[in-house]
């Protein structure tokens, strides 16, 4: 008998899940589908703070969470024996004007205040990145060391296998038992709506690519919109589309030989 039953076996449920079961609970997780099946197995993997201005509750309480990922990783991967590719490697972003740069100096100033000793937000000479660094006609670039990575895909498995190494339940179909949670992604939004006679929200369906450039522990890149992640295991990751209107959401097609293209302009080293 659960006290928990979690429906939806993505980052959200497996995350909701452990929690509960480092504070006693019996959990079950169920999923058709199996863990990961969803948006949650991607590939991109990136963890960025909003700017830190103007400030709120949302970006606070994304700091915490930010600030809080290396021991919630550290502790599952721990449990579990597998990787969930964490590191927080920090973030480096392009200055294209110079109003980019009085910006960037204005955020610089709000990030001392808003983010305190926990993280830097600094704006640095392109040439201090070596040559891991995208074309700057500035100069310069920002330089954040609160963004970090995590491997989609990794930090599914160590997930799942902590949950059951601690005694958890991870299975296909089952009744609610106890309190039961729903996480059901953007699947289970549709759900929603429909039962409710009203649209509550939808999914958005991003492309990406995974290139095989070692690049592990570099800074990740955000250009123009374009995610470049260099993850732990010798792979780099780019993307991603951001789709509203989609007719297949698990299929490639021309828009990511663009994202791949503007990853080679971006950072010529690729």
């Amino acid at each position: 008998m659960a006290d928990v039953t979690v429906r939806g076996a993505g980052i959200f449920g497996l995350s909701i899940a452990w929690k509960a079961l480092q504070r006693g609970a019996r959990v079950r997780v169920i999923d058709r589908n199996g863990p990961g099946s969803g948006a949650s197995g991607g590939i991109v993997g990136a963890l960025q703070p909003h700017v830190p201005d103007p400030w709120n509750a949302l970006k606070q309480f994304q700091l915490d969470g930010l600030i809080e990922a290396g021991a919630f990783w550290e502790g599952i991967d721990a449990t579990s024996g597998v990787s969930s590719g964490f590191a927080r490697v920090g973030r480096l972003q392009p200055l294209m004007h110079e109003r980019d740069v009085t910006r960037a100096r204005e955020r610089a100033v709000a990030a001392r205040s808003n983010w305190g000793e926990d993280a830097l937000w600094e704006i640095i000479d392109a040439r201090k990145a070596g040559s891991w660094f995208p074309p700057s006609p500035t100069g310069l670039l920002v330089h954040d060391t609160l963004s970090a990575i995590v491997s989609p895909r990794g930090a599914i498995r160590s997930l799942a296998k902590a949950i059951r190494v601690n005694g958890g339940e991870i299975v296909a179909d089952g009744p609610d038992q106890g309190q039961v949670v729903w996480a059901t992604g953007w699947k289970g939004l549709r759900e929603l709506g429909a039962a409710l006679g009203r649209p509550v929200g939808a999914g958005v369906k991003g492309q990406a690519a995974l290139l095989r450039h070692d690049a592990g522990g570099k800074p990740q890149v955000f250009a123009s919109g374009l995610h470049i992640v260099p993850h732990l295991d010798g792979t780099l990751a780019v993307g991603s589309t951001s789709e509203r209107e989609f007719a297949a959401p698990t299929t490639t097609d021309d828009l990511l030989d663009a994202i791949v293209s503007r990853a080679g302009e971006f950072m010529p080293v690729l």
